[in-house]
């Protein structure tokens, strides 16, 4: 599929705010290893709220999450660099344009993403 269409300025945006996100969110791991470390074993969380390790926990996965999705983005940008974007790894079929505006890093046409989930 050509490049046209805007996907490679899709992809750029798409990374830039995932960047950020990630920069964020290292930020917010950042602040609260200092919250960790000034908290003694006995007060470790908020009486309002999670403990310091759940939330360690659930912006950890956040970033992992994250650091999957620029490398969604990467390999997107490479298919459209090597002219396979656009081409479902499943059946080899074009995948709609409609789908890859709305999710530019889909690999897999709707049918056979469908497929892989059962």
């Amino acid at each position: 599929m050509p490049v046209e269409g805007g996907f490679a300025e899709a992809l750029r945006a798409e990374r830039l705010a995932v960047e950020e996100r990630v920069r964020r969110r290292e930020s917010e791991l950042g602040e609260l290893a200092g919250a960790r470390g000034d908290a003694n074993s006995d007060d470790e969380h908020d009486p309002e709220g999670a403990t310091l390790s759940d939330e360690w926990s659930r912006l950890t996965g956040l970033r992992a999450q994250e650091r999957r999705e620029l490398e969604r983005i990467d390999a997107a940008a490479a298919r459209l660099r090597d002219g396979t974007f656009g081409v479902c790894e499943g059946c080899g079929s074009k995948i709609p344009r409609e789908r890859l505006r709305v999710r530019p890093t889909a690999t897999r046409c709707v049918s056979c993403a469908s497929s892989s989930r059962r």
